[in-house]
């Protein structure tokens, strides 16, 4: 199989695990929820979707060399992830405070319920090894470091809509450092880091992405009040709930659906009521200097007075 990626161009895969969950619909359900939370119709950037990220995860740690089971790991991330990916922690979780880890929670329940057990099994491959992320260093890491994740998402969106020009840059960057994701010059750090806090405040944490998250999850909240929607529902995907979603009958629900269909929504500036916040997310990578492994704020001190500004900005929140 070839993959033509947006990201990374053409790559041939030709393990059988990975082409035979390539092709399995848990995986495949991916196609149908969208990276940003809410599908193009209410959103004001267009999606990618997050089977694109799941498969990008994957080219990227191929890579970087990752062994066949953190290539299968990464490939399989974000399987668990629900319709609507991150607005599932705003209707379930904690998500107005911040934190947005309900498909986490979930991840082994999820998996273990489909398919893919049964291929990882034929294949010899340990299914409980894969689904703890903590056995793979390249894919995921605590922020501020670099993992395969965080820079998979980010890099497409500097590809969409943010700083085309820097992608080939950054991905050349990047260096396997003893099992570590690290960039290998100062300069390329710097490029990767501020355009994601660029990321973080213009569109995850900005005006239009919050107020929208916000109005989208309130609706849904609703539907599930009124027994329209139910938390299995959200297992399917994004068309499954939206269809559901769509023909309700309530009037709150249809003139809410209306406003987001807006590219751009009337700021509204309210001096009481709920705070929302989104997740406030940065990296601060580590940069091999002198074959030593620095972090950028440490090589480069306004970087952190970079990252105090951005942190500030999302502290704010939104009053609703």
């Amino acid at each position: 199989m070839v993959i033509k990626d947006k990201v990374y161009g053409k790559i041939k895969i030709k393990e059988p695990v990975l082409l035979e969950l390539l092709k399995s619909p848990s995986v495949l359900r991916l196609k149908n929820i969208a990276q940003f939370g809410i599908p193009d119709k209410y959103y004001h950037l267009k999606n990618f979707n997050r089977y694109e990220h799941s498969v990008g995860v994957m080219i990227l740690l191929k890579k970087l060399g990752a062994t066949l089971e953190e290539q299968i790991a990464g490939l399989l991330h974000d399987v668990s992830v629900l319709a609507f990916s991150h607005i599932s922690d705003w209707v379930f979780g904690e998500g107005q405070k911040g934190i947005e880890d309900y498909h986490d929670k979930l991840h082994k329940i999820f998996v273990k319920n489909t398919e893919i057990p049964k291929i990882l099994v034929k294949h010899d491959f340990d299914l409980e090894r894969i689904l703890d992320q903590r056995n793979f260093s390249l894919l995921e890491r605590s922020a501020p470091d670099l993992c395969a994740d965080r820079v998979d998402y980010s890099l497409r969106e500097f590809k969409h809509w943010l700083n085309p020009k820097i992608v080939s840059l950054c991905i050349k960057g990047l260096v396997n450092y003893n099992g570590e994701m690290v960039f290998s010059n100062q300069k390329t750090a710097f490029n990767f880091a501020v355009n994601y806090l660029k990321l973080q405040t213009q569109h995850w944490g900005g005006y239009e992405a919050m107020m929208r998250y916000y109005l989208f999850s309130s609706i849904l909240k609703i539907a599930i009040e009124e027994k329209t929607l139910v938390e299995k529902d959200f297992w399917k995907d994004d068309r499954w709930v939206l269809n559901k979603l769509e023909r309700s009958k309530k009037q709150k629900i249809k003139e809410v659906l209306k406003v987001l269909k807006n590219k751009r929504l009337k700021r509204i500036k309210n001096s009481s009521g709920d705070k929302i916040i989104k997740k406030f997310r940065y990296v601060d990578p580590k940069v091999i200097s002198n074959g030593k492994l620095i972090r950028l704020s440490q090589l480069l001190p306004k970087f952190k007075t970079i990252i105090d500004k951005h942190r500030k900005i999302n502290e704010r929140g939104l009053i609703v």
